[in-house]
């Protein structure tokens, strides 16, 4: 099941942010997120955060939310990886 979170959570990031077809395709752990992409401001948090719940079939409580896991591509898929293990 969670073999599959890289591929679905970089579509999200393209449809939620609008970004170009294949731009989260190059994204690697290290790839910053948060601060980095002009598309991720505050405001394009909680519209990500609710379409990875949706899609992941996961919920995320405002207590997990955390800046550090916005901050790379890889802490946000560590986060999802580790979230739908618990499912």
């Amino acid at each position: 099941m969670a073999d599959d979170s890289d591929q679905i959570l970089r579509q999200i990031l393209t449809d939620v942010l609008g970004l170009k077809p294949g731009q989260a395709d190059s994204f690697d752990a290290d790839t910053g997120l948060f601060g980095h992409l002009p598309e991720l401001d505050s405001m394009a948090v909680a519209g990500l955060l609710t379409e990875i719940e949706d899609r992941l079939d996961i919920i995320i409580e405002d207590d997990e939310i955390e800046g550090e896991m916005l901050e790379t591509y890889g802490a946000l898929l560590g986060f999802v990886e580790a979230k739908r293990a618990t499912v």
